[in-house]
């Protein structure tokens, strides 16, 4: 055996005993495809740089093949334009934008998507072209088309795909638009998050079919739904527990937006601690409520800044305990999210598997518990 069927013979031993591999054909597929062909080089943060500094991993470098192998995301480009062979030895900064997902997440949404031999499949963010791989040894390329938006990125990913023995139909284009010939599928998987769901996906996946995608935003917190398609442009479905993120579709990422000036507003104190929007569901709810803000700071000093209107709000610690928070402009962002995370809060906080969605011409609406229970509507 090589050291590549060695690697690759290991990392199937790793995700079955984690439980992650449950059904023995994906494994299968694990053992089948190289992902050293989709992976030439990769970008490794730097520990302790600020900003976050990036060194280059190439092919033939000591430890490249074992980081291949190892069950995590490798980023393969940053700001849109900068791949490990770009660059020298230097560490570079810069912000990810393409890379190959940790195998166990891609294993396991293309488990959860309960995608079959002779289902047609769309896939939308090729990246690398592992994943696509993996979908076409599994179920077959004939049924599989994948979409591309950065046409490096998909030049380099058809190539890869080829190189490992497949054809699926790989289209370079935006994927929010679904399949630009208009095709008609059993299942949609997405490999980026967005901030709401196209309704070109929910009208050519048929009815009866499964979307699965991360739904993000610009504050950055991921959620992880599947949806049935119920007819032609409508769907429901819920959000599925553990921790999934994805680098969001570009065209739904937010615009450049000035350097950020803290300016003064009125004061109250806060009815919550700001430290809840650090955790996992806490900052999507805070999300959910504020969909076009993005969020900086942490802890007791929580920064939302809003991209469309400029409204801003900020928490501060008091000296004797307690916070205070700043608000000015249209939007009182802070009175959204303090509501949204007060509803959270009565109902014990729970994960995010107990929200859902409910997705029609008429708006898309995230809610918690069931359809009549809080709610909120995403930035359609």
């Amino acid at each position: 055996m090589t050291a590549s069927d060695t690697l690759r013979a290991a990392l199937v031993d790793r995700l079955r005993e984690s439980g992650t591999l449950t059904d023995p054909a994906w494994g299968e597929a694990v053992a089948a495809v190289p992902r050293e062909l989709f992976v030439g080089g990769y970008f490794v943060p730097v520990e302790g740089s600020s900003p976050t500094g990036y060194r280059a991993v190439r092919r033939g470098d000591a430890g490249w093949l074992e980081g291949v192998y190892a069950d995590r995301t490798l980023i393969t480009q940053l700001d849109g334009r900068t791949c490990p062979e770009d660059v020298g030895g230097q560490p570079v900064t810069g912000t990810p934008t393409s890379s190959s997902t940790l195998p166990s997440l891609v294993l396991g949404m293309w488990q959860r998507l309960g995608a079959e031999v002779g289902h047609r499949v769309l896939e939308v963010g090729t990246g690398t072209g592992y994943s696509t791989a993996l979908g076409a040894h599994r179920l077959g390329a004939g049924n599989l088309t994948s979409i591309e938006y950065d046409p490096r990125v998909a030049e380099r990913a058809a190539a890869a795909v080829r190189a490992a023995g497949f054809a699926p139909r790989l289209v370079t284009g935006d994927g929010l638009g679904g399949d630009p010939n208009g095709g008609v599928f059993d299942r949609l998987i997405a490999t980026c998050s967005v901030r709401y769901l196209p309704m070109a996906w929910l009208r050519q996946v048929r009815p009866g079919g499964r979307i699965l995608a991360t739904l993000s935003g610009w504050s950055y917190a991921n959620a992880l739904a599947l949806l049935d398609v119920t007819s032609p442009g409508e769907a429901t479905g819920r959000f599925l527990p553990g921790y999934t993120s994805f680098m969001i579709a570009r065209p739904h990422d937010r615009p450049p937006r000035p350097v950020l000036a803290l300016l003064p507003g009125a004061e109250r104190a806060s009815r919550i601690d700001p430290a809840k929007l650090d955790t996992w569901t806490g900052s999507w709810v805070a999300q959910l409520a504020a969909p076009s803000a993005e969020r900086l700071g942490a802890g007791g000093q929580q920064i939302l800044s809003d991209v469309a209107t400029g409204s801003q709000a900020r928490t501060i610690p008091d000296p004797d305990g307690g916070w205070t928070v700043v608000e000015r402009g249209p939007l009182r962002l802070w009175d959204q999210v303090e509501t949204a995370v007060e509803a959270w809060q009565r109902a014990g906080e729970p994960p995010q598997d107990a929200f859902g969605i409910t997705v029609s011409t008429a708006g898309q609406r995230v809610w918690l518990g069931g359809e009549d229970g809080p709610g909120w509507n995403l930035p359609v």
